[in-house]
């Protein structure tokens, strides 16, 4: 297994906060955008979620964990896995990295529904996606 890494960026001074560190917004920012990045990889794209198959998926549940603080200029990548794929969830393992010296900033597990766009009610995860997960399942 190797981690998926689903977003980078630099902190930026507008994503702090008055006590000088990264705001508990822009963790999750980081992650939804990780999600949406992964998704991607499994084929469930943009366009597939416009005018394809209309499915996506949703946070149920976050379990998170604040390690080290990020301040403006940091340079973060984020490195997610998965945990666990059932027939209409999958569990997302986020890891935010302070990237130079490869510190561990934030940890959070997302729960998350197959959603489908149309009805807005959970759906079984594709044959194609599910396959392609198996990439970044943990411990495999």
């Amino acid at each position: 297994m190797t981690a998926f890494i689903s977003f980078r960026s630099v902190v930026d001074p507008a994503d702090c906060d008055f006590l000088g560190h990264m705001n508990v917004s822009r963790y999750f920012a980081a992650c939804s955008d990780g999600v949406f990045a992964i998704q991607s990889e499994m084929g469930l794209t943009a366009s597939d979620m416009r005018k394809g198959r209309r499915l996506s998926f949703a946070v149920v549940n976050a379990q998170s964990n604040f390690r080290a603080e990020l301040s403006a200029g940091d340079a973060i990548r984020l490195e997610t896995t998965i945990i666990e794929v059932g027939t209409k969830s999958m569990t997302f393992r986020h890891r935010l990295i302070r990237a130079e010296e490869n510190i561990l900033a934030f940890e959070t597990v997302f729960k998350c529904v197959m959603l489908n766009l149309e009805t807005r009610g959970s759906s079984e995860i594709p044959d194609d996606v599910r396959a392609r997960a198996s990439e970044w399942i943990e411990g495999s």
